[in-house]
């Protein structure tokens, strides 16, 4: 059984700033760790090209990123128990081509679902150039596998994300993903081995590794620009979401889309499985003359 979280020892930690210095090169990279250039249906040639690059805007989440942190002894993580619970990114500006961030991520608050049940645990990413503006915020939802019991409030504070609604989407559209989409996604920065060790995936409870959260992320944002922005990717200036099921390498991902305005709801399925993986998502875009 998982021992209860040490709060203490984890609001003791110091999680380790990031600096970020990238260039066309890592963003055709991120893309590519999102499944882009794989569908015959699309043409994402601008994600991938160097002469008329656009940056993926969650690759917002990357950047200026400690990488796996909870991995790190000094938090008293059981990280093989961790799952990654929900994400939402905030972008003030677009995301350049090129340049330096700096990104510092800090523990914002704790829940506790009772004993031998989860312990949520919040962190909050903020994403700046070395003269201090504030480019992107990235809020981060971690799942600790059997760590509740240690006292905290049920809840994380806040509003949760809204459904879906009640009538038939607007917009579906699929985009596979590779076999081999973790192992490069992980060069993007998180290599927590659960997403390419055959054995920690299998001790973990999965039949083989499974994608990173935030590539399905990026997967879908994917589709979000496609589907309502016109294929700009610096419209989509929100994106927030629910992760309930691993994603498998190799699936396809469908993602059902309601517009309403600015505004987009929207989830998505493991095609072929027919097993919803992502549910309660949020976008919000921006105007072609914002920003």
């Amino acid at each position: 059984m998982t021992a209860p979280l040490d709060t203490a020892r984890l609001l003791a930690y110091t999680i380790p700033k990031a600096r970020d210095d990238y260039d066309p090169r890592d963003a055709i990279l991120y893309a590519l760790g999102t499944g882009a250039g794989l569908s015959d249906e699309v043409d994402e040639t601008s994600f991938l090209y160097e002469r008329q690059i656009q940056v993926l805007p969650t690759m917002g989440v990357v950047l200026g990123s400690p990488g796996f942190w909870g991995m790190d002894p000094a938090t008293g993580i059981d990280w093989a128990n961790v799952m990654h619970g929900e994400e939402r990114l905030c972008l003030f500006q677009p995301l350049d081509p090129s340049g330096t961030l700096i990104g510092e991520t800090k523990v914002t608050d704790l829940a506790d679902k009772g004993v031998g049940k989860p312990a949520l645990i919040r962190s909050v990413k903020e994403l700046r150039t070395p003269g201090g503006t504030l480019v992107a915020e990235a809020t981060e939802t971690w799942i600790v596998i059997g760590a509740g019991g240690f006292g905290g409030p049920r809840d994380l504070p806040g509003k949760s994300l809204p459904g879906v609604p009640d009538h038939a989407p607007d917009f579906q559209i699929d985009l596979p993903t590779s076999v081999n989409q973790a192992a490069i996604y992980r060069l993007s920065g998180d290599r927590n081995p659960l997403h390419i060790d055959p054995e920690i995936a299998r001790n973990a409870g999965w039949e083989r590794p499974i994608l990173h959260g935030l590539s399905t992320m990026g997967l879908v944002a994917r589709a979000l620009i496609h589907a309502c922005c016109e294929g700009q990717a610096h419209r989509l200036r929100e994106i927030a979401l629910r992760f309930i099921a691993p994603v498998y390498p190799g699936d396809t991902i469908r993602t059902f889309i309601w517009q309403d305005g600015e505004t987009l709801h929207f989830r998505a399925d493991a095609a072929e499985r027919n097993v919803r993986v992502i549910e309660n998502g949020l976008g919000l875009m921006a105007d072609q003359s914002s920003f």
